[in-house]
């Protein structure tokens, strides 16, 4: 890697006694910065969501808006595979927060289509419209694997999974923002540049707002991220707390090459292939529930935006504590058994969506189901992460988390939860509830294929 996104050099080491406090600190400081960063990814990732219900004052339909969705999640699919070969080659310090204020510039963009096309250029309005989402979604995939590169590098493998729970917490944070944001961005902001026309306040609270705290929160992630202990004057992470997993060797410290890590480590490991085919499942699930609530909402209950907000909002922070559970049980209950524990979540997550459909014209039990359905279905997204990370070394964790990455969010998301949906949804939203419950069947389905490699592992 040349340019700017080169990994600095290592560095002489520490004297000795400076080592561990400076380890503390850096360990909290990279850790709070790839947190904060993260999340604000989130703010400027899903953001199209929330406009659908509103864009369709403008003569927008449901199936014209999916495909625009569906851009966002094809890109990020293909750049957190792609890129994350890249970033397992980079600075992360750089790298991560390059992609948050690329990902932001594009969000801001989104307003262009509708407030200078609109519904009398229609056609066009769609294709620019999809071609931003493609940009946005491109640029949020930068997120991950440097996130990823910055975990393998300063927490060792019998930490991770508690750390990864934590860690994984930043997307419900960013992503919980965006409802609020939404509604008082709008608020806020909105009178500024729309005066009396209210009807377009929620392309303010929507794109702009966001995008204008995300540039913020990429300055900050810039100056906390640290790329590796070794650049710091720090030995390796293994090295540091005698923690070494049965894929280490020397050369996990060293910068693969591209050939090397997709197909040495990555593309030949039967298990990634079928955490990847469950991850695809378990994302149709989440981003199923997750972008078609607004509109869902509106439709079946008749909710505001700001109700649709607020649900939006529940959905997410429910994900805190949901992830947190799910990786203490894996760790402590299963030891380290992630099958099992995803298994038992998505089992839970299909008795909710269940209730979720039977009772939607009842505003209690829809909105304490879309809390569950929160709280159970981002255990197992972060766990498949986790298995990811550990099935592969260090130097091409990013690549590994890419290839389930990339089932998740181009099958699982841009295929099934966006076009496909978006188009049953015209028939009616009982085969949307259907096909999101087939869909859990098949990723406990593909799960329990992994479980018994996945003991033997931990046995030997």
């Amino acid at each position: 890697m040349k340019g700017i996104l080169k990994p600095p050099a290592y560095k002489e080491l520490l004297p000795a006694e400076k080592i561990d406090p400076t380890y503390k600190k850096l360990r909290l400081q990279v850790f709070l910065g790839i947190f904060i960063g993260y999340a604000g990814f989130y703010i400027v990732r899903k953001n199209f969501s929330m406009a659908i219900p509103e864009l369709a004052q403008f003569g927008f339909d449901k199936s014209e808006l999916s495909i625009v969705l569906s851009m966002n999640a094809i890109a990020y699919a293909l750049s957190k595979f792609l890129m994350g070969s890249v970033s397992d080659r980079s600075n992360a310090r750089v790298f991560l927060p390059l992609g948050l204020v690329l990902a932001a510039i594009s969000m801001m963009f989104m307003v262009v289509p509708v407030q200078f096309f609109g519904p009398d250029q229609k056609s066009l309005s769609i294709v620019v419209m999809a071609a931003l989402n493609f940009l946005v979604g491109w640029f949020n995939g930068m997120g991950w694997p440097p996130c990823g590169r910055v975990m393998t590098h300063w927490f060792s493998v019998t930490e991770r999974g508690t750390k990864m729970s934590i860690w994984n917490c930043a997307h419900n944070v960013g992503g919980a923002l965006v409802g609020p944001m939404a509604v008082y961005g709008a608020m806020w902001f909105g009178s500024w540049f729309y005066g009396a026309d209210s009807s377009r306040y929620f392309l303010i609270g929507t794109y702009v707002f966001p995008a204008a705290v995300a540039l913020l929160v990429a300055l900050v992630a810039y100056c906390l991220i640290r790329d590796t202990p070794q650049s710091c004057g720090l030995p390796s992470i293994e090295k540091y707390r005698n923690d070494y997993p049965k894929n280490y060797s020397e050369k996990s410290e060293e910068v693969l090459s591209t050939r090397e890590i997709f197909f040495k480590h990555v593309l030949n490991n039967r298990m990634l292939w079928f955490i990847a085919i469950a991850n695809a499942f378990v994302y149709m699930v989440r981003y199923g529930c997750l972008d078609w609530a607004p509109t869902f909402l509106k439709e079946a209950q008749g909710y505001d935006i700001k109700q649709a907000g607020w649900a939006y909002f529940a959905y997410e922070f429910a994900a805190i504590p949901g992830t947190l559970v799910c990786g203490w049980i894996s760790d402590k209950v299963f030891k380290g058994g992630r099958a099992m524990t995803t298994i038992i979540f998505m089992v839970l997550v299909a008795v909710f969506i269940f209730l979720y459909w039977q009772f939607a014209d009842n505003y209690l039990i829809v909105t304490l189901s879309l809390i569950a359905i929160g709280f159970f279905i981002y255990g197992p997204v972060m766990l498949i992460g986790v298995q990811a990370l550990d099935l592969a070394p260090k130097n091409a964790a990013g690549t590994a988390a890419g290839l389930t990455g990339f089932f998740g969010y181009f099958f699982g998301t841009a295929i099934l939860a966006n076009v496909l949906i978006g188009y049953v949804a015209e028939a009616g939203w009982d085969w949307v509830f259907i096909l999101l419950l087939i869909a859990c069947a098949l990723s406990i389905v593909f799960m329990a294929f992994t479980y018994k490699q996945e003991k033997a592992n931990r046995a030997g």
